[in-house]
């Protein structure tokens, strides 16, 4: 019996320890299984809170960056310009364009004295707006219409354009087998629901209509090429007003503010806002209580100067940015910048 006895001992050994190994193999398992269940689910936690952070808060609103002024220099303007277009064309000389019916023109202007040098007055219907410089050539457009004019930047002349051009078989009218073109006198039609803004990147023109719009226009065809809705913190940012092309931005002036809204070309997000408060509230402290809103953004690119004034303004300032000091808020800008 002995052998016998001696045999199964070792059979009950190894049955318990299996039994142990496979208990100890399933609860290892069982905590794993709970592990990978609980990390899971704080991983779709963390995912949901990342996706409602970020319905709350777009990658465009936490870029956007906020600027205060500094004024480097001030010069003459006449105060008696209803500026609706600036632009800068070298050699300390400024062209702009000036509104009101029977009061409009364009004109070339020393930057240092505020001397109208050269006035281009248009025709007493016409309500002038804004203004770029394209080579050699002025584009201006004008309000409440889709009309717009162009002239030569030495004498404001204004220029013909091509309106339309046929292949016709008249020898005696444009020359055997060449293509005839009939020329329009000075001014030409844009699509855009109205004439407020016009900017250039020295390829295409931009131009605003006073809505949220900012529109791509083909200087060749007037024809929009493209357009986009710009909108801050989910509100459109309404009456884009004259513009200006500065380091691959659009800076847009919004009627009826003190802001400059820094606007990308690419996909019209806004990417920064000026605030320019103090400077009007700065002319009122003065006594120059007759001024209208600020408008009016040139850029002299060789030398990187800004320079802004506002309607019927005395003075045209060169300004420099720098980081907002103070913290603004969506509701700040709201409030100073959308109407």
């Amino acid at each position: 019996m002995a052998p016998k006895s001696l045999k199964r001992k070792p059979n009950r050994k190894r049955s318990s320890s299996k039994s142990v190994s496979s208990m100890a193999y399933l609860l290892v398992r069982k905590v794993f299984i709970l592990t990978s269940i609980i990390l899971v689910v704080c991983v779709i936690l963390v995912l949901g809170v990342l996706s409602t952070t970020r319905n709350k808060i777009s990658p465009d609103d936490l870029s956007i960056q906020f600027y205060d002024y500094e004024v480097v220099n001030e010069f003459p303007h006449d105060s008696s310009a209803f500026t609706q277009g600036l632009v800068y064309g070298g050699n300390d000389t400024l062209f702009e364009s000036t509104g009101l019916y029977k009061r409009s023109s364009v004109r070339k202007v020393t930057l240092q004295t505020g001397k109208v040098e050269i006035i281009q007055k248009m025709a007493d219907s016409y309500f002038g707006e804004g203004l770029t410089l394209l080579s050699e050539r002025l584009f201006q457009v004008t309000w409440l219409t889709n009309i717009g004019f162009i002239y030569d930047r030495k004498q404001l002349q204004k220029l013909e354009v091509v309106v339309n051009c046929i292949a016709v078989l008249l020898p005696h009218a444009c020359g055997k087998d060449q293509l005839c073109c009939i020329y329009q006198f000075d001014q030409f039609t844009h699509q855009m629901e109205d004439g407020w803004g016009l900017a250039t990147d020295g390829k295409i023109l931009y131009g605003s209509d006073g809505t949220s719009k900012l529109y791509q226009i083909d200087p060749q065809t007037f024809k929009v090429t493209k357009e986009h809705q710009i909108k801050f913190n989910g509100h459109d940012v309404r009456y884009l007003n004259e513009l200006e092309y500065i380091n691959g931005e659009i800076w847009a002036n919004v009627w009826q503010s003190d802001c400059i809204a820094r606007i990308s070309p690419n996909n019209g997000t806004v990417l920064g806002w000026i605030i320019l408060q103090t400077l009007r509230e700065g002319l009122i402290s003065a006594g120059y209580n007759g001024i209208d809103v600020l408008n009016g953004i040139a850029w002299d690119s060789n030398k990187n100067r800004i320079f802004v004034t506002g309607k019927l303004w005395p003075k045209l300032y060169e300004i420099k940015l720098h980081p907002a000091k103070k913290h603004y808020n969506n509701g700040d800008i709201e409030q100073l910048c959308l109407r």
